[in-house]
């Protein structure tokens, strides 16, 4: 029999990615933790984790075990809450593409804070592989990321779809054209999101079209490229979620990337499309009727 300090044992330390980070997680000496593994392993009769000097990594059948393990654990607190007669307060471990506002999380969260429901919400960043280990290694129930109709590894629940456009000042010289050509943006400094999707296929279609920018910023932080474009320094190119008072955002001529905005589900957490967080109820409600967002397709 499984005992339930094993599995708060080995699920710390999916979450903490090392032995000693988990120890201290579930207040234990590392000596124990690791003593814990080793029996629960000896119990199951295989390797849960690979061990490396920087980080353990799951085996494929941890990946099994991490999935049964946390509704396991779910269930376990769950009916400790019925039997001590207490509300249990839901959790929900996000996972957020680093290219989505952050603003727009928080305002969907907010606004399911505000319906009385009590949820307890941990955000976890990162670009689009990150989130995928995460969600592989049940260190995220939910992830609002690209979905991508080819990749099925996932339960898919698409919100809305959109396109990428050009970001510039309200006073730009182009400002009211509903598309622009690159080559009328040949001499406009241009500012490079490093971390944006579709960098290469912008790069190339400059290319193609034989433009050269002036690259006047490059960053990671969509903040920072929003705030240069909003004081009339530059341009860029990013999804059409991204809005701000002075920014408008006409399309790029031939350029006809977007992208499909959804939630991906853990293993573990793939009942919670059918309800039961009042979060991922918010984002539906909002992010699948984008009324506020110029350039989105319905899904």
């Amino acid at each position: 029999m499984v005992d339930r300090y094993l599995l708060r044992y080995f699920l710390a330390v999916i979450d903490c990615g090392s032995f000693s980070k988990a120890a201290k997680q579930v207040n234990v000496a590392q000596p124990t933790l690791s003593v814990g593994i080793a029996k629960l392993e000896g119990l199951l009769g295989a390797a849960l984790f690979q061990r490396s000097s920087k980080r353990v990594h799951l085996t494929d059948a941890g990946s099994r075990f991490a999935t049964h393990a946390r509704r396991i654990e779910n269930e376990f607190n769950l009916a400790e809450a019925e039997v001590l007669d207490m509300k249990p307060v839901r959790a929900l471990r996000l996972g957020v593409i680093s290219t989505f506002p952050i603003t727009l999380v928080g305002a969907a969260i907010a606004a399911a804070t505000s319906t009385g429901d009590e949820e307890r919400v941990q955000i976890f960043g990162g670009n689009e592989r990150e989130l995928m280990q995460r969600l592989s290694r049940g260190q995220v129930d939910v992830a609002l990321t690209i979905v991508r109709e080819d990749f099925d590894r996932f339960l898919r629940e698409p919100l809305f779809a959109e396109r990428y456009s050009v970001a510039m000042h309200a006073r730009h010289p182009l400002a009211s054209k509903k598309t622009v050509a690159v080559e009328d943006l040949a001499e406009t400094p241009i500012l490079v999101r490093r971390h944006c999707e579709v960098l290469s296929e912008s790069s190339k279609h400059c290319v193609e079209h034989g433009v050269r920018p002036f690259v006047a910023f490059r960053s990671m932080s969509d903040d920072q490229i929003l705030a240069l474009v909003q004081s009339g320094f530059g341009a860029t190119i990013m999804p059409a979620c991204y809005t701000m008072k002075g920014v408008v955002r006409p399309l790029l001529n031939g350029f006809n990337l977007s992208r499909r905005i959804g939630l991906l589900y853990s293993a573990h957490a793939e009942h919670l499309q059918h309800g039961g967080s009042a979060t991922l109820e918010s984002f539906r409600n909002r992010f699948a009727n984008p009324k506020s967002f110029s350039l989105i397709e319905r899904s």
